[in-house]
């Protein structure tokens, strides 16, 4: 029984040891193992969100938990929303803006003002760009990083060369003013004409400061002209942050702005701009599997 009982044994080992070498046999990698995501690799950029329009209506409590919940990692607050993070504000008031950013998971990345700097009309001129260092100065109170500026058209009774010159010195100024600070002036690519690259490109130029960088805007004009590489060559360099519209859109190449941010190692917020919704975690968790798929990353 014992010689019996033994080669029994052998037997069974040799066979499970046959059956586990076969292909399709080998025992499932057990459940608790797994990992809990299926993104292939860490994304090198960030996703945030643009108040303006999805998160008009929301304080900053319910900017936090719901961006939190939808794994944005931060939002650019834009001027006259909900959230009111304004020059009013106190200086007690501006501390607890930045605590209740520190304490969460959102990054407060930026302030979106809607000063512009085309106008023929220089006492405005003087007006927006003072207005505009307030806005820079609560920015750092907040503990934002940047300030969104932009141009907004060219005026017909000035040359657009005149205009650009104009804009790009008025760029450099706040870039002085915001370096001192910490603060980045981010262009946003704004505006009937003025949205056109090449021109960015001249207002870039003309400002030449490294403190000022452009926000690129997901804009059509972006395939004006010599077409979407060309104009993007003409600003890669200087893209510190970007807007994105409805990632669903078939008229902008959304996965090739996706390769190009990839290919000059942009690790910048990339910022939803898309309107409201009844059901807006859900909106922004679409959004971001979107925004992975174009990288390849989901």
């Amino acid at each position: 029984m014992k010689t019996t009982r033994r080669t029994f044994v052998r037997r069974s080992l040799a066979t499970l040891a046959a059956a586990a070498a076969l292909p399709g046999i080998a025992a499932e990698k057990p459940a608790a193992t797994r990992s809990p995501s299926f993104l292939t690799a860490k994304p090198k950029m960030k996703l945030g969100t643009v108040t303006y329009n999805l998160a008009q209506d929301w304080d900053i409590a319910t900017i936090i938990k719901n961006c939190e919940a939808a794994k944005f990692e931060g939002v650019e607050l834009r001027t006259t929303h909900a959230h009111k993070v304004e020059v009013n504000l106190s200086k007690e008031e501006r501390t607890s803006v930045r605590k209740r950013f520190a304490d969460s998971s959102v990054e407060l990345m930026g302030l979106g003002s809607a000063f512009d700097y085309h106008t023929a009309d220089q006492d405005k001129l003087k007006k927006d760009i003072a207005a505009a260092k307030e806005y820079i100065t609560l920015a750092h109170d907040v503990g934002a990083s940047g300030v969104k500026v932009r141009p907004n058209g060219f005026p017909k009774e000035v040359s657009k060369g005149k205009t650009l010159e104009q804009i790009g010195n008025s760029l450099r100024e706040l870039g002085e003013f915001g370096a001192n600070l910490g603060v980045a002036i981010r262009l946003e690519v704004h505006g009937s004409g003025t949205s056109l690259l090449p021109h960015v490109k001249t207002m870039m130029d003309v400002a030449n400061h490294k403190n000022v960088g452009v926000c690129w805007n997901s804009n059509q004009t972006d395939l004006e002209g010599e077409g979407f590489d060309h104009n993007f060559n003409l600003v890669k360099d200087k893209i510190i942050v970007v807007h994105m519209r409805d990632l669903f859109l078939e008229e902008y190449p959304f996965r090739k702005l996706m390769t190009r941010l990839n290919e000059i190692n942009f690790t910048g917020f990339c910022l939803a701009e898309i309107p409201p919704s009844t059901d807006p975690i859900r909106v922004m968790k679409y959004y971001r599997a979107l925004w992975l798929s174009y990288q390849g990353l989901l």
